[in-house]
């Protein structure tokens, strides 16, 4: 990947340098582009503007963040079989996450025409420098004719490349990476949508009407090997034969009602009939909630556990930055098909504001098995925006999942996380936030098979202080 990066910053410096021959190149003319500062805020899915077209113009941006995070993790592990021994949850120290950053270059290339790259130059789970994705932004056609089909164009956008796939209004608000700016909160949701899947996205919104229709080929990471299927088995009798794409679509309402009152809802759909990635487990760059319920080294009989925070299965050191990057967060490991509805009411009226989340995600039981399981997320917050231009805010969101890790499992299991947040955006481009966070695991098991299960009876709770910068 390091090297695809050079070579692409490369050749755009040789094309460049032709272009800047033969024309002027300016700086920051970019049309139909959303802020990446406050002004980007609450601004969802793609956006219409009057920039005029000068010429190619680049864009160079760029997000950081970084946390003090004071957490700690309990369960309810005690009075274990004589077999296990020195076994209990890491400590935690009060002190600084790694510092993470995204990069972006982009360049208005015609009129209507723009390209964005995204870079994560540092992240939990991948530390060096690693491509997010990158799209082509078409708002216009007059590079096929003058004013080529503008009376469609006039009310759409086109989207292609491997780029953050717009499932639902939530990935809107989250943070990702170095880009926390529009987060009014630390950590995203519980279960976190977000894939970067190669396809193009069509958007067409008209008199606050909201429509969006896409296809990928739902593969995260890409190749062109044959797909070749595991062996059928009495407990798994149907392991997928291909890959499918992956179909989104989005509709809704988003209206400006008057000066002080802005009302939106939105559907989601993100369906794929044999997957061969995760919508829950696709984000490379981990969760805010640094090793959370992680474990130390202990011996379950002549078997040695080693600590899930800094070492490997077999005990050998890995960096413990990546090890186990999405703590905190619920994966449903759904398997072969995935069907995921998800909808958004979002409520601004004056400095009041209400976000919701109600996703309704079902997918194949296990790889290899087509049974459903069905997993539900409900998740609202309530922020009050206040100060000269609203540049400070408090606020509370809770968020519940439920369902079973398998279909024989007795129970459902549920995860609920209560977090408020204090937000001062001291500049357009500069917020800290200062949260309190608890979150609770109920109806886990106490072993997975013969191993102490870390979110038996599990919770963790602190305090954690963030700082982002985006622009």
């Amino acid at each position: 990947m390091k090297t695809i990066i050079r070579v692409s910053l490369l050749i755009a410096a040789f094309c460049l340098s032709g272009n800047i021959m033969a024309q002027q190149v300016s700086f920051g003319q970019i049309q139909n582009q959303i802020s990446r500062g406050k002004d980007g805020v609450n601004q969802f899915d793609v956006k219409k503007d009057s920039v005029e077209f000068k010429g190619i113009s680049i864009d160079l941006g760029g997000s950081f963040a970084l946390q003090f995070q004071a957490l700690n993790s309990f369960n309810d592990q005690a009075n274990l079989p004589v077999t296990i021994t020195n076994y209990r949850l890491n400590n935690l120290a009060n002190n600084l996450n790694l510092p993470t950053a995204n990069m972006i270059f982009g360049a208005q290339l015609a009129d209507g025409v723009r390209v964005n790259l995204d870079l994560y130059l540092a992240a939990r789970h991948h530390n060096e420098t690693w491509v997010k994705g990158g799209y082509l932004q078409i708002d216009k056609l007059d590079f096929i004719k003058k004013d080529f089909l503008a009376g469609f164009m006039k009310y759409a956008t086109i989207k292609a490349g491997q780029m953050e796939n717009n499932y639902g209004d939530a990935h809107f608000r989250r943070t990702d990476n170095g880009n926390a700016i529009m987060n009014p909160f630390i950590e995203s949701n519980i279960m976190d949508s977000f894939t970067t899947e190669p396809g193009i996205e069509v958007y067409y919104n008209r008199s606050g009407f909201v429509s969006m229709f896409g296809v990928t080929n739902s593969k995260l990471n890409q190749n062109v090997g044959e797909i070749i299927p595991s062996a059928a088995t009495p407990a798994k009798p149907d392991p997928n034969t291909v890959v499918s794409p992956t179909f989104l679509a989005k509709l809704g309402y988003d209206k400006q009602i008057d000066k002080d009152l802005r009302v939106r809802i939105t559907g989601s759909l993100y369906h794929c009939a044999n997957t061969s990635g995760n919508l829950y487990s696709s984000d490379r760059a981990g969760s805010r909630y640094y090793y959370v319920m992680s474990h130390q080294t202990y011996t379950n009989g002549t078997k040695t556990v080693y600590n899930n925070m800094t070492l490997n299965s077999d005990g050998t050191s890995t960096d413990a930055l990546a090890a186990n990057p999405t703590t905190g967060r619920f994966n449903p490991g759904f398997g072969n098909w995935s069907t995921n509805i998800m909808v958004n009411p979002f409520v601004k009226y004056k400095g009041l504001e209400f976000f919701g989340t109600l996703e309704f995600a079902s997918g194949g039981d296990t790889k290899g098995v087509d049974a459903k399981r069905t997993v539900n997320q409900y998740t609202g917050d309530v922020l009050y925006r206040f100060g000269a231009n609203e540049n400070m805010y408090i606020g509370a969101r809770y968020g519940v999942v439920s369902g079973k890790l398998a279909n024989a499992d007795a129970k459902a299991v549920t995860v609920n996380r209560l977090e408020s947040s204090l937000g001062w955006f001291m500049t357009k481009n500069i917020l800290a936030k200062l949260a309190y966070v608890s979150q609770n695991y109920k109806d886990y098991a106490q072993f997975t098979g013969t191993t102490p299960n870390d979110l038996y009876g599990g919770s963790f709770k602190g305090l954690m202080f963030e700082a982002t910068i985006s622009f």
